[in-house]
């Protein structure tokens, strides 16, 4: 199979990472931006038609969104209805319906407020949520990031119903493994391994009792296969994604976790951030139940992986954040 990659490379590492992927000769880059209508729409003239859309493309960070929300929501909504709208034309044009798979957020549940939370000694923890939040629970937006990946991901279930395009919304919690340059803002995972293997310190929003579910990039692969695969029958779907309630660390337990592997942080704090989730943890029962998805590399071995690939690539990664 051919991978035609679209991307602007904006990000940090972004087109250290496309290099090493065009190495391979069945995958190419073309640059640009999915808020380009025009852009778009020369991409699936001259490399479509498409089997397979994996909409991974997007403005992150909740931080920037409050900086710069016009941005956010013309790469995240407008630039997802670009994506939809050519996917369509396609599909009446040459009857190859491309499947859909877009990636939303947890963050389009808010901070969960009216949910009991727990105190615990490193942790908090919901009270009466055992299975975690489930995809019913009312979407809030409370800050322009979760705005506008809430508008995208209803207008990818509307293509889905109203045009028949197979389309899948995966609202995705802590995603986080090797080839990840993350950053404080997005991906802490990663930034908190990054930061303890090369010795810089890392910030603490509040005290460091957050909680996420967090899953392994190899898990969620998984997860994308089989909904490819099964698209005809759950296509329309939004699944939440995550680690679920067996695959969890607050903030403070990934950093004794990297302490635990020799590779200890140097932590400051700061006020909590606007938007930041007390809590959040994933309920998986829909994609176990319609997909028989389950995660299996637990946080001990993800991180481990993740530490590895930081050791193998420390020069790379010293070149991409700047500095020593």
């Amino acid at each position: 199979m051919d991978v035609v990659l679209y991307d602007d490379l904006s990000r940090r590492g972004a087109a250290r990472t496309a290099r090493a992927l065009c190495g391979d000769p069945k995958i190419s880059l073309v640059e640009g931006d999915v808020a380009d209508v025009r852009g778009v729409e020369a991409l699936f003239g001259a490399h479509g038609p498409f089997d397979l859309i994996l909409h991974q493309a997007g403005q992150v960070a909740v931080t920037a969104s409050l900086s710069d929300p016009r941005r956010d929501f013309e790469v995240n909504a407008a630039g997802t209805l670009n994506l939809l709208l050519a996917a369509r034309a396609q599909a009446d044009a040459t009857s190859v319906a491309p499947v859909f798979l877009y990636p939303s957020t947890n963050k389009v549940y808010g901070t969960l407020e009216g949910v009991a939370v727990v105190e615990q000694d490193s942790r908090r923890a919901f009270a009466n949520l055992p299975f975690g939040v489930p995809e019913e629970m009312p979407l809030v937006f409370d800050v322009p990031y979760a705005g506008s990946k809430g508008i995208a991901e209803r207008y990818v279930e509307m293509f889905a119903k109203l045009y028949g395009l197979p389309a899948v919304v995966f609202r995705q919690s802590c995603i986080y493994g090797p080839g990840q340059y993350g950053a404080e803002e997005q991906g802490w995972v990663a930034w908190f391994a990054i930061a303890a293997a090369l010795g810089r310190p890392v910030t603490l929003f509040g005290d460091g009792k957050q909680l996420r579910d967090v899953l392994s990039i190899d898990d969620l692969l998984d997860l994308y296969v089989l909904a490819y695969q099964r698209i005809e029958s759950v296509s329309g779907c939004v699944f939440n994604v995550g680690g679920g309630p067996r695959f969890t660390l607050s903030l403070n337990e990934l950093v004794t976790l990297l302490a635990s592997q020799g590779q200890p942080l140097v932590v400051m704090h700061q006020a909590p951030r606007a938007g930041d989730q007390a809590v959040y943890v994933s309920d998986v029962s829909r994609a176990r139940r319609l997909l028989g998805w389950e995660p299996r590399i637990d946080p001990r071995t993800g991180v481990s992986l993740l530490l590895g690939w930081v050791s193998e690539n420390a020069q790379n990664i010293r070149e991409v954040l700047g500095g020593s």
